[in-house]
């Protein structure tokens, strides 16, 4: 993940505005502090050095010392903080924003690849992310143990079916793709749509909101040309038998864009 103190720096001016008045106004500016940040349930930590970078603009010699790395499954103190008091409260809620947000989402992907594990099947993302927000989701992804998809639109082709309909046809658009020298990945809805994928030499074919049934057609159709990602109605409760079908990839969009934040709180001592 490469965020840099620009994103931090913009994020504490939304939140700071022209200054915290209410600890400008009741807590001494010489004052100083300690306090730790409780992870209150248990999850996959993530973004402990985005927290520790959030204080650090606020207070440069503040210490902050992390009992946990993003990616550790845990619960309880994951940090101790020692530094100006006015800095630990004006950082307080973005810090924990961060933490929360990142390790919901770093926990829901953990529970689906440990879902799948032993099938074979990698868990993606999506590009269903926060605006402004994508890189740090997608770093999360990875500390739960997923992979990345396109990062974005720059970063790989995929025809979907909106690009067929100003395209004409699959044919016509995995050719006209073809020719830019990138791999191609076309969206198929139906099984006639994955065999004109596969005669037009497509590398990886997206099986969209397929039954386990036909997907398991579509591996058998396929035999091996081109890699299958599964997308579209997975949840928890089905993405192991998804999985079992055979294809390569199972991409889910819920786990940015519906991650339950975790329960995370800092207290000064």
């Amino acid at each position: 993940m490469e965020l840099t103190t620009v994103d931090v720096r913009a994020w504490l001016e939304e939140d700071l505005g022209a200054g915290d008045l209410t600890s400008d106004a009741v807590v001494p500016e010489d004052a100083t502090a300690k306090a730790t940040i409780l992870l209150k349930e248990r999850g996959v930590v993530c973004g402990l050095e985005l927290a520790r970078a959030v204080f650090a603009e606020l207070d440069p010699d503040l210490s902050f010392e992390a009992f946990a790395t993003d990616g550790t499954e845990t619960a309880g103190e994951i940090a101790k903080l020692d530094g100006n008091a006015r800095a630990l409260l004006g950082g307080e809620r973005l810090a924990l924003n961060l933490l929360g947000r990142l390790s919901g989402i770093a926990t829901l992907t953990r529970r689906y690849v440990d879902a799948v594990a032993g099938t074979g099947a990698t868990i993606l993302d999506t590009r269903k992310t926060t605006p402004g927000f994508r890189r740090a989701e997608k770093y999360a992804v990875q500390c739960g143990g997923g992979t990345n998809h396109r990062l974005g639109l720059d970063d790989g082709i995929l025809i979907k079916d909106n690009h067929l309909r100003l395209a004409g046809s699959i044919t016509n658009a995995v050719e006209l793709a073809e020719s830019t020298g990138a791999a191609v990945e076309v969206e198929c809805d139906t099984l006639t749509q994955v065999s004109e994928a596969l005669d037009a030499s497509a590398e990886t074919i997206l099986l969209d909101n397929m039954t386990t049934a036909e997907l398991r057609e579509a591996v058998s159709l396929t035999a091996g040309r081109a890699q299958l990602e599964a997308s579209g109605g997975i949840t928890l409760d089905n993405v192991r038998a998804v999985a079992e079908t055979g294809v390569d990839f199972i991409s889910i969009g819920a786990l940015t864009h519906s991650a339950r934040a975790l329960d995370v709180s800092m207290e000064v001592r």
